[in-house]
């Protein structure tokens, strides 16, 4: 049953034994984890952590999908994530610098976890950082503050423009409220909306 469980996530998929207690007791799962991490079905990322690898013909395993790792280490509780710094700024296009650290906020606990070279951070933050969190004001929120004012040229936002989908940026407007000052006028162009 749970081989079954991590089968149908499919290759990819990145999870903890809380996932499974449902199955059976913590000891009996962490044992059957442990049998199919040896076995080579799945790969244990860190203590706690495992993924269903993804497999290239050509280049073999291939390395961890960082959202999926860090959902995982949200857990069972739900927690809520937010794509922070210079992580944020790679994954709108902002920045073509991969981070060695990808950053999340979160309104759960802090907590790091280091795979291979690559560093996964959940920081806990304040309920207003958090509001937008799974939104793409939320992320944009993030890559701006990260960037700062005076990097955020009309090239930037022309890329912006052409790789965000129009009803998203649309959402930028209702969120004005959730976001610094100083970001606005940015949010309204990017909306289309004249200043």
């Amino acid at each position: 049953m749970l081989k079954s469980r991590i089968y149908g996530s499919g290759r990819g998929s990145a999870f903890t034994p809380n996932e499974f207690l449902d199955l059976g007791g913590r000891a009996a799962i962490d044992k059957a984890l442990s049998r199919l991490a040896g076995k080579g079905t799945i790969r244990r990322l860190a203590r706690g952590l495992y993924e269903y690898p993804r497999q290239h013909p050509e280049l073999g395993i291939l390395s961890p999908d960082i959202q999926k790792v860090a959902k995982a280490l949200a857990g069972k509780d739900r927690l809520r994530l937010q794509p922070a710094g210079a992580y944020a700024a790679n994954l709108l296009g902002l920045s073509e610098q991969v981070p060695a650290k990808a950053v999340f906020l979160t309104d759960g606990p802090s907590r790091t976890v280091k795979i291979g070279r690559q560093e996964i951070q959940l920081r806990r933050t304040t309920p207003r950082n958090m509001a937008a969190a799974g939104r793409l004001t939320g992320l944009l929120t993030q890559a701006m503050r990260h960037l700062g004012r005076t990097h955020i040229t009309s090239a930037r936002l022309a890329h912006l423009k052409r790789t965000l989908p129009a009803k998203e940026r649309q959402q930028l407007l209702r969120d004005l409220p959730l976001a610094p000052a100083w970001m606005h006028p940015f949010f309204r162009e990017l909306a289309g909306k004249k200043s």
